[in-house]
């Protein structure tokens, strides 16, 4: 497995943790708010663990655009500097 898909499927099991789902059920474009329910309280909670899994700040006024687990990916990565 790369790190790539390592940090990946960290990212899929945090999210679905927070979201209260198993990880397989947990799409990569699946809308956090419209498939999962998720609100705004589990947006913060995802972005808090996040930041201390991955020691990256994600700033709050990027949260709307974490709508599902590839942006959430995309951001993360971008803010930690990882190369693909």
């Amino acid at each position: 497995m790369s790190g790539y898909e390592q940090r990946y499927e960290q990212l899929r099991e945090i999210i679905a943790e927070v979201l209260e789902i198993e990880p397989e059920e947990l799409t990569d474009t699946g809308d956090f708010a419209e498939e999962y329910d998720a609100d705004s309280l589990r947006a913060i909670e995802i972005v808090a663990r996040i930041d201390k899994q991955f020691k990256v700040e994600i700033p709050q006024s990027e949260l709307p655009e974490l709508r599902n687990l590839k942006t959430t990916y995309d951001a993360v990565a971008r803010h930690a500097g990882w190369q693909e």
